[in-house]
């Protein structure tokens, strides 16, 4: 069960508000998840952005809760970057202040977070990594570009059985401005509401 704040916070996402372009630029992954619930195979996601700073962070753990959201099953969701840095501080308080339960392991540069949605669910561990870490899978896994960056500089993803481009600007933009923590939590909610749509459109055969 998840905790009550973030499912409150799920039902108030409205995906009508996605436009047909966006719908379009999700579709990919809506068909590569289907293919593989088709198949009851394993559904690992990997979402890739320059840093694996914000935006890949917040799409693994938003991804990881929509599938249990919807009790969709052999979700794995991952996160990395084409260089490591760390997961901001700003990033872990928006997610923190939408509900979820986070509580950091390491006081590191690049530190650890245990990141829960449920009471009973194993934490995401969010920190920073490559997308080719050890921690990551190496193959049978969809690649889902979250920047420009990542998609441009990723040509070929080895190991990615499909390519997915769906990119988010930049809240680092905002940093150390009065608008710090509006823009990502607006960033966060537009995240979550197209990963609402994605896991909302596949189907159980």
């Amino acid at each position: 069960m998840l905790y009550q704040k973030i499912i409150d916070q799920i039902e108030g996402l409205n995906i009508a508000s996605i436009s047909r372009e966006r719908k379009t630029i999700l579709q990919p992954l809506v068909d590569y998840i289907q293919a593989k619930r088709n198949k009851n195979e394993i559904i690992n996601l990997n979402f890739i952005c320059t840093h694996n700073s914000r935006r890949s962070h917040l799409s693994q753990v938003w991804a990881q809760t929509m599938a249990s959201y919807f009790n969709i099953k052999n979700v794995f969701c991952y996160s990395g970057g084409t260089e490591a840095t760390a997961l901001f501080p700003v990033a872990v308080k928006t997610l923190e202040n939408t509900g979820f339960e986070i509580e950091k392991f390491s006081t590191e540069t690049n530190s650890i977070y245990a990141i829960k949605y449920a009471e009973n669910a194993y934490p995401i561990i969010g920190f920073s990594k490559t997308y080719d870490a050890k921690f990551n899978p190496v193959s049978k896994f969809a690649a889902i570009l979250t920047c420009s960056s990542a998609d441009k500089g990723c040509p070929f993803i080895t190991g990615a059985e499909k390519r997915i481009p769906i990119t988010f600007e930049d809240p680092k933009v905002f940093d150390n401005t009065p608008q710090q923590a509006e823009k990502y939590l607006e960033r966060s909610l537009q995240i979550a509401t197209e990963l609402k749509y994605v896991f909302s459109k596949t189907k159980t055969l």
